[in-house]
């Protein structure tokens, strides 16, 4: 009976760190179709990254990662960066 108690707790403290994270951020900048499907394809191409959806109107970028992946704050800025744009502020969530 210990043992199974020891299993399950042991499971319970893995499932939470095995959770996907979303992420969003502002992108100054992003003025067109063709902006926001070259930032989506540039964040797609992650391996950390599950899910990509850009809102052109709201100039945001959500992320959802892989289940125990994340991307650092330096790593969206890079990547935003490289597209050729600014970004404003970082926006986690579990």
């Amino acid at each position: 009976m210990k043992r199974i108690l020891l299993i399950l707790i042991m499971l319970a403290g893995l499932s939470g760190a095995a959770l996907a994270e979303t992420i969003q951020t502002t992108v100054n900048g992003m003025v067109c179709a063709f902006c926001a499907t070259g930032i989506e394809k540039t964040f797609r191409k992650q391996p950390e990254v599950a899910t990509v959806h850009v809102d052109l109107h709201k100039k945001t970028v959500t992320i959802t990662t892989k289940p125990g992946k994340t991307l650092s704050d330096a790593e969206i800025k890079e990547v935003v960066t490289y597209s050729g744009y600014t970004m404003g502020k970082i926006v986690r969530t579990k």
